[in-house]
């Protein structure tokens, strides 16, 4: 049996089902082009008889990538089945996507029907779907809670009315993964022609095993894995593309291959959110904001010493430039001195047990030290900010409903100042557009986080920009009442740092 498991990637599909997370078609083929550069065998890009939308989608995206083969998801109807089709026409390698449910659940209560009707229904639209591609694969839906020797028939049947993959779904999310891998090592068993068919997992998030589900799956015999970017989907979601090519990949005596392109993980782990308007949790493997972030005093003296201490995954493999040290009242003097010896300092023991001390008392009160408290801490500072080689002098924007965020920047250049006037999507863009004119630097914003310090919406907010300007990373931090001034503040300090 071969070892290459091929990835099905259904972000455009099952992941856009999320509500609020719907794209327009020049969206899905920017994410199309991303998946395809990201190296996903195949893309589901849609549900073409759901509605013209969804079908132009399918369409645009087959004329716009190469490589991927194109599938189209059809119910066990023959209109769905004769729409996918046209839908196809452009695509290099296209695929039909149909199936019907298989569970009692489905038999009985969704499709009023019984399991020889199922079958029948199921040969014939597989057979139906041969007329215009090669590629059918089918789905037995619910088939994580249909009994195995009545999924076992199904599956043979629509093997041999020429299904080129049979998709397993654990549509509910209901399994235990042992019970899932058991499911798929029976189908293995028991269907006399599975050697003619590839055996595709699709498993939901319900009870958070969506990734265990497929990756037992695999390992008792499945060779292609149906996932979304980021693990978006419907209710809780699907399994996560990036944990199972990372997973695969850490776990290389299972002697797995995925074909991905790993180091584009966070681009279009960060593409996907962007464009779905759907933030990623801080702790989501893999490419959550805390992924590759230690603030433990054990783990970042570890970490320090040794990536591999702490980490399985090293940050690069998937994009990251490094990992992060945030100091916190949980840091010790390791992480301490280290994050001194970046700012330039360079203190003996003695000093840095009693900067360690001011350190604890701070961070005590704050959830986090940024470069400019330890600056404070270290008696570094002084004059500092008269010493900034730019410095926000006035700042007037214009915004509204009915108006186009206009955004009026004077910027102190070593004593000389300058004006500029921009417009962008909204005030803070406008903002940093001026800026960027003014300081004719090409630079690319990678982080921009907000922090409320205190409550209530006239106080002090906190603003964290991260910039990259010729492969080096440079951060900048400022607070202000005004969150507009606050973020303009630290984008400029985040420039001064470039040498």
């Amino acid at each position: 049996m071969s070892n290459r498991v091929y990835i099905f990637d259904t972000t455009l599909r099952d992941g856009e089902q999320v509500p609020g997370c719907q794209l327009n078609t020049i969206e899905k083929i920017e994410v199309a082009r991303q998946l395809e550069k990201l190296g996903v065998d195949i893309i589901e890009a849609g549900f073409p008889v759901s509605s013209p939308g969804d079908f132009n989608s399918v369409v645009e995206i087959s004329k716009a990538v190469s490589n991927p083969t194109i599938c189209a998801l059809t119910r066990a109807v023959k209109k769905d089945i004769e729409v996918a089709a046209d839908a196809l026409q452009f695509a290099k390698k296209g695929r039909i996507h149909t199936g019907i449910g298989t569970s009692p659940y489905h038999i009985y209560n969704k499709l009023n029907s019984t399991p020889e009707a199922i079958i029948e229904r199921a040969v014939e639209a597989v057979k139906f779907a041969k007329k215009f591609v090669e590629d059918v694969e089918f789905y037995a839906e619910d088939a994580g809670r249909s009994d195995n020797e009545y999924l076992a028939r199904v599956i043979e049947a629509v093997i041999k009315a020429g299904a080129t993959v049979v998709n397993i779904p654990d549509t509910t999310g209901y399994c235990l993964p042992s019970e899932y891998g058991e499911k798929i090592a029976y189908l293995v068993n028991n269907v006399p022609n599975i050697d003619k068919a590839i055996i595709s997992t699709h498993c939901h998030n319900d009870l958070g095993m969506a990734t265990a589900n497929s990756i037992s799956g695999i390992i008792n015999g499945a060779r292609q894995v149906e996932v979304t970017m980021n693990g978006i989907g419907e209710r809780a979601g699907n399994t996560s593309l990036e944990e199972i090519v990372m997973t695969l990949r850490c776990h290389k005596d299972l002697n797995f291959d995925t074909g991905i392109d790993s180091k584009q993980i966070m681009k279009t782990s960060g593409l996907v959110s962007t464009l779905m308007r759907m933030p990623i949790q801080p702790n989501k493997a893999i490419v959550g904001r805390n992924a590759f972030s230690h603030s433990s005093g054990i783990h970042q003296d570890g970490v320090l010493k040794n990536r591999e201490n702490y980490e399985i995954i090293d940050p690069v493999d998937v994009g990251v430039k490094e990992s992060s040290i945030v100091l916190t009242a949980r840091s010790g003097r390791a992480a301490l001195k280290h994050r001194l010896s970046v700012l330039g300092y360079n203190f003996e023991p003695a000093e840095v047990d009693e900067i360690y001390q001011k350190f604890l008392e701070l961070a005590d009160k704050k959830k986090d030290i940024t470069d400019e408290d330890l600056e404070i801490l270290v008696g570094r500072n002084v004059e500092k900010d008269s010493k900034r080689p730019l410095k926000l002098e006035s700042l007037q924007v214009v915004c509204g409903k009915s108006t186009i965020p206009t955004a009026t920047v004077q910027v102190n250049f070593n004593g000389d100042v300058f004006t500029e006037t921009a417009s962008g999507n909204g005030p803070i863009d406008a903002a940093f557009t001026a800026v960027k004119a003014l300081v004719k630097r090409r630079v690319r914003l990678e982080e921009f986080l907000i922090q409320a310090i205190t409550r209530g919406s006239d106080d002090l907010g906190k603003v964290h920009v991260q910039i990259e300007h010729q492969g080096q990373t440079y951060y900048g931090f400022s607070a202000h009442t005004d969150i507009i001034t606050a973020s303009v503040e630290a984008f400029l300090d985040a420039l001064g740092k470039i040498q």
